[in-house]
């Protein structure tokens, strides 16, 4: 259902919802697509024409500026209309249904929808009620998959480390409420890492870990050893007044990435975050801002990527040169 919905009977990529269902060739295309585009911001000027005349819509129903920002970008040096919707003063806010304000928008002749939504799932039933000529890009929903940020994520990993066979990547922080690490996790599988590590206090793993392809670990020290990447998560704020951590800083204490913790993994290890860091409780300012750090390069390339995902899926829809 899920490799259906997203692919084109050629197996091109239509819609970009979620990692899952997707093969190591596909994934690797976009990371060679978004490879063309990575030296772009060096040129004078700064866009193709491979989506001139295209309308693309930005439908963010959550607050992320980072990731909004990069798509309007994106789509600007792809040479696309723009339209940003302000959800809180829009119609959904007024009584209007999510269908109604996609089939009003689908009436003004536009070609694709990015779309970010507190409800998991609300990508895919879009994706599936939407006209048949227009794509959608989920650009997170719910605790559901945030499939961009983690291409983008694969795409700086590739950068440092050139191939993923043979890799040991530790995933540390809050997996049970983070999309980020659900979409990673699908990725690096499927990419071939030898080894995916989850570190977190049991209290932040799925009860269900075991069967994600990741091994589960609770000590930090024993969890970095020997890793060639680290990669931090967000805690959100409202899990401390939850039952789910004694305090901030307890948990910097215990999970929180430091020099000295840093100095098991290996040498060249790099270290990212999807951002925004919250520092003193996931990441020391020290190591956020070190030599191993690779988080605004994460964010320089998360425009790259995106742009290779947004023009393979205009691609696959025809009238794309």
């Amino acid at each position: 259902m899920t490799r259906h919905i997203q692919l084109t009977e050629q197996g091109k990529l239509k819609h970009f919802l979620t990692i899952e269902g997707l093969d190591k060739e596909l994934l690797t295309e976009i990371l060679d697509t978004a490879e063309s585009f990575a030296g772009m911001s060096e040129h004078q000027v700064k866009k193709v024409p491979l989506l001139r005349g295209k309308t693309i819509v930005n439908l963010f129903f959550e607050n992320s500026t980072r990731t909004r920002t990069t798509f309007e970008l994106a789509a600007t040096r792809l040479s696309a209309d723009v339209l940003s919707m302000n959800i809180a003063t829009s119609a959904t806010s007024k009584g209007e249904s999510l269908l109604d304000t996609i089939h009003n928008l689908e009436a003004m002749h536009v070609d694709m929808f990015v779309v970010r939504h507190a409800l998991s799932g609300a990508a895919h039933f879009i994706a599936q009620h939407t006209a048949p000529h227009i794509s959608v890009i989920n650009a997170g929903d719910g605790q559901h998959a945030h499939p961009t940020q983690a291409m983008l994520d694969m795409f700086t990993i590739r950068q440092h480390k050139k191939q993923f066979v043979g890799l040991k990547v530790a995933i540390v922080g809050d997996i049970l409420h983070s999309r980020v690490a659900r979409s990673q996790i699908l990725a690096l599988n499927t990419l071939g890492v030898s080894e995916v590590r989850v570190i977190a206090p049991k209290t932040l793993l799925p009860a269900q870990v075991k069967t994600m392809g990741v091994i589960p670990m609770h000590d930090m020290d024993e969890g970095l050893d020997d890793v060639d990447v680290v990669i931090m998560l967000r805690l959100q704020k409202e899990r401390m007044n939850s039952a789910f951590l004694p305090s901030e800083s307890e948990f910097f204490r215990c999970f929180g990435l430091t020099e000295a913790k840093l100095k098991r993994a290996k040498a060249d290890a790099i270290v990212m975050h999807p951002g925004p860091i919250n520092r003193g409780v996931e990441i020391a300012s020290s190591v956020a801002d070190g030599p191993q750090s690779v988080i605004l390069q994460q964010v320089s390339n998360g425009v790259a990527v995106r742009m290779a995902i947004m023009s393979m899926a205009m691609h696959s829809q025809g009238g794309v040169a």
